[in-house]
């Protein structure tokens, strides 16, 4: 189902490309979901989960960089890549420089790899229900809430809601024919 050839294939948009997450890569990948602005909507991993996620045949760690200098702005984790079922999580999608469009044209590339490229039926994720920007971005690229998961993650001394959202093949096709 996934192999490398699948992300070279990926039109690159606006400027920036996906690739595979490396190894070295993991002080970047690190370092963005720490960083305050990402923080409060992702959980945290350490070293070692980062770096055992890049050999699981189920998880796709991928790097969001600008095409012009393959600096790295952001990042990529999916899952669902080992079952029959072909539907897709993402897991967590971070980006190190905001309010540029990159998260909106990372997203288009994911969904084309996922739908166009994989034939994937389902993209799913879930998204903390105070994340306002997240989850307009995810509206607007065609995602629907399907549920809602009251207080359901411990985050430092209180309990967060998310929720639960989700994009079918035929409906991402009919957003591309319309």
């Amino acid at each position: 189902m996934w192999n490398t050839a699948c992300l070279k294939r990926i039109i690159k948009i606006m400027g920036i490309r996906l690739r595979e997450t490396k190894e070295t890569d993991i002080s970047f990948v690190s370092d963005a979901e720490r960083d305050p602005s990402n923080s409060l909507y992702v959980d945290q991993w350490d070293f070692s989960k980062h770096r055992d996620s890049l050999l699981e045949s189920d998880i796709k760690h991928i790097i969001i960089e600008r095409e012009e200098d393959h600096q790295p702005i952001g990042y990529v984790i999916m899952a669902g890549f080992s079952g029959r079922h072909k539907s897709a999580e993402l897991k967590r999608l971070v980006i190190t420089e905001k309010g540029k469009g990159h998260g909106k044209e990372a997203l288009s590339l994911i969904q084309k790899m996922i739908f166009e490229e994989l034939k994937f039926h389902r993209l799913w994720l879930d998204v903390r229900d105070h994340n306002e920007k997240a989850i307009e971005l995810y509206k607007k690229k065609g995602f629907s809430i399907e549920g809602h998961l009251r207080e359901c993650v411990y985050v430092e001394d209180h309990h967060e809601s998310i929720y639960i959202m989700g994009m079918l093949r035929h409906e991402y096709i009919d957003r591309q024919t319309h």
